[in-house]
């Protein structure tokens, strides 16, 4: 679920997208991905805008997804933080 790289933290994320407000919801046990709900529709990158918004805001720092721009299970990179602050600010 988070790992570590030459850049930053990788985070797996499941997305639940058209939910009434956008939150992270737990731990998807069965895929090891941090669940997420996006308030934003899955039209043109709407969801995805919103998904590196909310986590950019949460960490402080620059997100960008790395793997799944279509998919709901998606790769975010966080840049310039390591894997411990990551799972402070989460909770983890």
């Amino acid at each position: 679920m988070i790992k570590e790289s030459k850049e930053g933290v990788i985070l797996q994320i499941y997305v639940q997208p058209k939910a009434k407000r956008t939150e992270i919801d737990g731990m998807d046990e069965w895929r090891k991905r941090l669940k997420v709900k996006v308030k934003a529709p899955p039209v043109e990158g709407k969801a995805n805008k919103e998904i590196v918004k909310f986590f950019s805001k949460l960490f402080g720092a620059e997100v960008s997804i790395i793997r799944g721009e279509t998919a709901r299970e998606k790769d975010l990179l966080i840049k310039g933080l390591k894997a411990e602050e990551v799972k402070k600010k989460l909770g983890l």
